[in-house]
């Protein structure tokens, strides 16, 4: 019995070490969870989890013709990688989404 014991808590604590489901960037880019944001297409690549966002009662405050509009899912390396990449901060959040402003040029 204690063998059974023992084993069940390797097992649990093995499974601490596996990421949550859902925080590996490969795949679909998980949807926002509100209408706020009209995602239109990955922003540096087709499946980039960033992507450029297009017009919405929410997002019109935020859009310039001098930059792109991109959300990329909040604490994803996808977007580590673009706040790396571009030095930025966001503009706002929302339904699981962080929205930034990137020049353009």
């Amino acid at each position: 019995m204690r063998k059974l014991a023992l084993l069940g808590v390797v097992l649990m604590m093995g499974a601490c070490d596996e990421p949550a489901s859902g925080t590996s960037d490969t795949g679909a880019a998980p949807a926002p969870t509100n209408e706020n944001l009209p995602l239109v297409r990955g922003y540096r690549s087709e499946d980039d989890w960033c992507q450029l966002t297009g017009e919405s009662a929410f997002t019109v405050e935020f859009l310039d013709h001098t930059a792109d509009l991109v959300s990329c899912p909040t604490g994803s390396s996808a977007e580590q990688s673009l706040v790396e990449t571009y030095t930025l901060e966001p503009v706002a959040q929302t339904g699981g989404y962080s929205v930034y402003s990137i020049p353009r040029g």
